[in-house]
């Protein structure tokens, strides 16, 4: 219980205004009710038992009072449940708010080896079912805070009116209480377990649904389907035996009110008869128990919410409380590049993934391009060319050097490298929005520069044959349109930008040799950048004006075609391509 208030002070404490108001509501509430049992009290003393015994002095004016304030009591009442209510959801509204914009900041500002080591489905979990579970306690919380209100309030009442009421009063809540916090202990793990696994179902789902095509392709739909049905099912069995002792322990709370009321009925009955206490105390105390035993339920419902909550936190907490050591976040510089094509130079770069710090992807890579060069990177599979890639955007924090037009890279502010390089890989990422807002990410192009982007990329006659031309509104993940024509767009996309070095990582592999070939030799000529390609045609490496073998992460040759032609290993490299592509 520390941890969960703990952690919902941690919550609150941006947004101060809209708690205090809740819990000024709740307080009145809580005032209000006390209020309106004395107020049934005096009015069962001095309105209806006094006027069937012909002792009220004036059946209209004491008539008129008892309604001013039973309707006073009513209208303090409904005025505490309003302020309580729109500012609890207010406060937890915005606590949701707070959680779920450091999610989405973290999750764009992190690098890409942090979001690796988490599966796209918790993180997805984190962002849907987390944030909103962590909050779940913060609706109750208000209101808890007036069964406490209540009770001192109550018990101050109870001493006034009778001390046996105060004293019964001291058995049956404290007792509730008891009963709440043993509960709380017995559900934490049913509690946690449970949450655990919705993160398991939810990555599943998410899974299948993300490999829709494999799923169908492969003839896969029974086994995910029987894959997730085990999973919905643990989830089931959990839930349930969480609900068990839910049940259990509201069967046992719901006994403990009634019992006291009847106590007081009982006790109350005899006192009046004996003359030591009037009627309408009787009546206001069991006002009071009956008032007192939903808010103690209630209370007993912040305590389970603790629990799903703490167990959310512990999960985002991760995330949310991660600095930038680590999230592996490297500063980046303020130095920017000038127009037009960019130099390139590497000199001793390496990178291993942390999961395998002793196996080399990238070892002591190191050559230069010249700026307005086409440099074409060959390899087999594996011998790290898209590494390298990733290396050259600064997707990866490599060991070594890596220039760009004489600066740094790790000295280039996010702006420059962004704007500076343009990189197209071979999965071609769209979003599920129109065709020019693909390619004009920012809006800031007019309709000529997107044009000639498309041009460039052999995509415009294409786009203008559709009914809504550029306005075309494409498929999540651009699944509307063929491989060839996305991967057309993303290059369109990386040229309108009139970056200085263009970076292809094998982005027209899903394209014939002719076409590729024809868009490779238009952007040699046209585009004033420089030009990396990963290629895996000859037709492609032949366009270039130098290529670079790598063979298991090293540089194994530099030079033109022709010159490296005299390499065996190169040459049968080449070889299998010219084969593949019948070039």
């Amino acid at each position: 219980m520390v941890e969960g208030l703990r952690l919902l002070a941690k919550l609150v404490r941006p947004h101060p205004f809209s708690l205090i108001v809740s819990l000024l509501g709740s307080a009145v509430f809580a005032l209000a009710t006390v209020i309106s049992a004395a107020v049934l009290g005096w009015v069962t003393d001095d309105v209806i038992i006094a006027t069937f015994n012909g002792d009220a002095p004036d059946g209209t004016s004491i008539a008129l009072k008892a309604s001013a304030a039973v309707s006073a009591a009513a209208v303090l009442r409904i005025g505490g449940v309003i302020a309580r209510r729109y500012f609890a959801g207010m406060t937890s509204e915005l606590a949701q708010l707070d959680v779920r914009s450091t999610l989405a900041d973290r999750y764009v500002d992190a690098p890409l080896p942090w979001l690796r080591r988490y599966p796209t489905g918790r993180l997805l979990a984190h962002v849907e079912n987390d944030s909103r579970v962590l909050v779940e306690a913060l609706h109750p919380m208000p209101f808890a805070f007036g069964v406490l209100c209540l009770a001192v309030f109550s018990g101050a009442r109870l001493l006034m009116v009778d001390v046996w009421f105060a004293l019964v009063a001291l058995v049956v809540f404290p007792l509730m209480w008891g009963i709440n916090s043993v509960y709380a202990r017995m559900v934490s793990g049913p509690i946690a377990r449970v949450q655990d696994q919705l993160a398991q179902v939810t990555g599943v789902a998410h899974e299948s649904f993300e490999g829709a095509i494999i799923v169908k392709t492969l003839g896969r739909h029974d086994a995910e389907v029987a894959r997730l049905d085990a999973e919905v099912e643990e989830l089931q069995h959990r839930r349930q035996r969480a609900g068990f002792i839910k049940v259990a322990v509201d069967a046992v709370l719901g006994l403990v009110p009634p019992l006291g009321i009847l106590t007081v009925v009982v006790l109350g009955g005899y006192r009046v008869r004996s003359g030591d206490l009037a009627a309408g105390a009787v009546i206001e105390v069991a006002a009071l128990f009956t008032a007192l035993a939903i808010p103690m339920l209630v209370f007993g419902f912040l305590l389970e919410s603790m629990i799903p909550s703490v167990v959310a936190w512990n999960r985002l907490e991760p995330v949310v409380e991660a600095d930038e050591a680590d999230l592996g976040v490297v500063h980046q510089g303020s130095a920017s590049l000038p127009a037009g094509p960019l130099g390139l130079e590497l000199a001793a770069v390496s990178f291993a993934y942390p999961d395998a710090p002793t196996q080399q992807v990238l070892c002591d890579v190191s050559f230069s391009v010249h700026a307005g060069e086409m440099v074409a990177i060959v390899g087999s599979t594996g011998s790290g060319k898209s590494t390298l890639v990733h290396a050259l955007t600064g997707a990866i924090e490599v060991q070594g050097l890596i220039e760009v037009a004489g600066v740094r890279v790790s000295d280039l502010s996010l702006a420059a490298r962004s704007a500076a390089i343009a990189h197209v890989f071979q999965e071609a990422f769209l979003f599920a929005d129109t065709i020019r807002a693909n390619i004009d990410l920012e809006g800031l192009h007019d309709e000529s520069a997107v044009v000639a982007a498309t041009q460039a990329a052999s995509i415009h006659d294409f786009i203008v044959e559709l009914p809504l031309g550029y306005d075309t509104v494409l498929g999540e993940r651009g699944v509307t349109v063929s491989g060839g024509q996305r991967q057309r767009i993303a290059l369109a996309r990386a040229l309108i930008r009139s970056s200085g070095l263009v970076v292809l990582d094998d982005a027209t592999s899903a394209l014939d040799p002719v076409v590729e070939r024809g868009i490779l030799e238009h952007l040699r000529s046209s585009v004033d950048a420089t030009l990396i390609v990963i290629a895996n045609r000859l037709a492609t490496i032949s366009l270039a004006d130098r290529v670079v073998h790598l063979v298991d992460g090293r540089v194994a040759a530099v030079g033109t075609h022709e010159e490296l032609l005299q390499d065996p290993g190169y040459r049968k490299l080449v070889m299998a391509y010219a084969e593949a592509s019948d070039v």
